[in-house]
């Protein structure tokens, strides 16, 4: 048997084993606890390195990386960097949409100065950072803020040497500049050596886009709306993407330090794709007349900054025609005053006979029979919406004529084009001879309406595979030249006026 003695001690035993028990359970539970702490604060301290590295991603291109902690890290700026001279100057093409070459995204993109292609970001992760490492392209600039880095040192260069590349990224001109823009005479010299005549560019065909260019080169002789998108700030108040696309190609074809002697419309047709969801495309023809009548009522309504606020194209283009209608059956008149930006001009009929020689009779038609529609007495029936008896007068002129012969017209069977040549002024067009019913000026007062022709696109071939292409006038010698896609050729006015005109523009003469 225990003694009392032995009992008490085995008690103390157990209550102790009890007491180290819980005090190792109490010790177990604080490690797991202090472990779980651990993990969290370990998964924390991820979570934020994660975020700061993916924020340095986005932002690579501040001057400043994001913060880490209590440090920052600030882009080094040299002037001097070894890989300059592996800049090559002969690749490089800003015409073309800024989309990266492996990630096609549009954000934070950078094009190689070496190589000519465009890759996203600078951080360590991105195409840009392992473009440099696997190809040793070194010299990259954002096509967005325009700072060059070298890579993988991820320094911003800064040299004046680069400054021209710069200006073909994004072409800048003074409002000293704009102004001298038509007496300007002097030839430019492309990287190639070749000569071009800056606002005289060929522009790229890029599949049945020529109804495009020659809406283009046509509108870029009329000296104020050129000179407007020739200024941003002059529309950097409008969202448009086809504003701003449209001022950017304005300010490359008018460009004097080009590395090449022609543009490639291709953001600009991007845009104009976008805006008339696709009724305008690439690799589909279309017609120049259409186009420019969707452009210049898109560009107003986008440019103007209240419902009847004014805007640049009207400001150009804008006329007014009086136009009264007789019913048949009633002999009441409507008579209303409707807004113009073109005037559309009825061709007379092909002859249907041939002459003694079986060859086929071209006719001509003098402009000034067909302006006579818009004397005011002329009457023109039409049949829709309804049968009726129309006159027309023009009651303002505008700064900026334009004409549109109506040349095809569409059956259910096929397309038919009226070969009748236009006998047209090219200099010194008095509308007031062509239309008596002008409004003439008050006492005291000079009003000139003598016009010049400064536009004529013109139409060649069959309906369906014809081409178009435009004869323009450079202001600064009073030269004409033939425009075709890429190509940019002088020539004599006699040729202009031996064209079938489909579309033109004349230019009010300054008093």
């Amino acid at each position: 048997m225990k003694t009392e003695r032995e009992v008490t001690n085995g008690g103390v035993e157990e209550e102790r084993a009890v007491k180290r028990k819980r005090v190792v359970e109490r010790s177990n539970d604080h490690d797991v606890e202090e472990a779980e702490n651990e993990q969290k604060k370990d998964n924390g301290v991820a979570r934020v390195e994660k975020k700061v590295e993916l924020d340095e991603e986005e932002d690579d291109d501040a001057d400043a990386s994001k913060l880490r902690g209590k440090h920052s890290r600030r882009v080094e700026v040299r002037r001097d960097c070894p890989y300059l001279d592996t800049v090559n100057r002969q690749v490089l093409d800003f015409d073309f949409e800024r989309f990266c070459s492996v990630s096609l995204s549009n954000l934070n993109v950078y094009a190689c100065l070496v190589c000519g292609k465009y890759f996203q970001g600078r951080s360590q992760k991105s195409h840009a950072y392992t473009h440099s490492l696997e190809a040793g392209h070194h010299v990259y600039i954002n096509l967005l803020t325009e700072k060059v880095y070298c890579l993988p040192d991820s320094y911003e260069i800064n040299d004046p040497s680069l400054d021209d590349i710069r200006h073909v990224l994004n072409p800048r001109f003074s409002r000293a500049q704009v102004e001298e823009l038509d007496r300007n005479k002097q030839w430019s010299r492309a990287l190639d050596g070749s000569d071009y005549l800056p606002g005289m560019v060929g522009l790229n065909n890029i599949q049945k886009t020529e109804f495009v260019n020659v809406t283009i080169q046509s509108l870029m002789r009329v000296t104020p709306l050129r000179n407007f998108f020739l200024i941003p700030e002059n529309y950097q108040h409008c969202k448009s993407t086809l504003v701003h696309r449209f001022g950017e190609l304005t300010r490359k074809i008018w460009h004097a330090r080009n590395f090449k002697g022609q543009v490639s419309p291709h953001e600009f047709l991007q845009a104009v794709m976008k805006a008339s969801k696709k009724r305008f495309k690439i690799g589909q023809q279309s017609d120049p007349v259409e186009f420019m009548s969707w452009l210049l009522n898109t560009l107003h309504l986008d440019l103007r900054t209240s419902k009847d606020a004014s805007s640049i194209i009207h400001q150009c283009f804008q006329g007014e025609l009086e136009v009264v209608r007789e019913y048949q059956g009633n002999e009441n008149k409507e008579i209303t005053r409707m807004p113009f930006l073109m005037l559309g001009l009825d061709l007379p009929p092909p002859p249907l006979f041939k002459d003694v020689m079986e060859k086929n009779i071209i006719p001509q038609v003098a402009l000034f029979d067909l302006l006579k529609k818009f004397d005011g007495e002329t009457v023109t029936e039409v049949v829709r919406p309804r049968l009726a008896r129309m006159r027309y007068r023009v009651t303002k002129s505008p700064s900026y004529l334009m004409f549109h012969m109506v040349r095809f017209k569409k059956n259910n069977f096929f397309k038919e084009k009226n070969p009748t040549l236009v006998n047209f002024p090219v200099k010194d067009m008095e509308l007031r001879d062509y239309i008596p019913s002008l409004p003439t000026a008050a006492e005291g007062e000079k009003t000139c309406t003598k016009y010049n022709l400064i536009a004529n696109i013109v139409h060649d071939g069959k309906p369906e595979d014809g081409y178009f292409r435009v004869f323009v006038q450079r202001k600064s010698q009073e030269l004409w030249y033939e425009m075709q896609d890429l190509h940019v050729a002088e020539t004599l006015p006699q040729m202009v006026e031996l064209s079938e005109a489909y579309m033109q523009i004349y230019e009010l003469q300054e008093e």
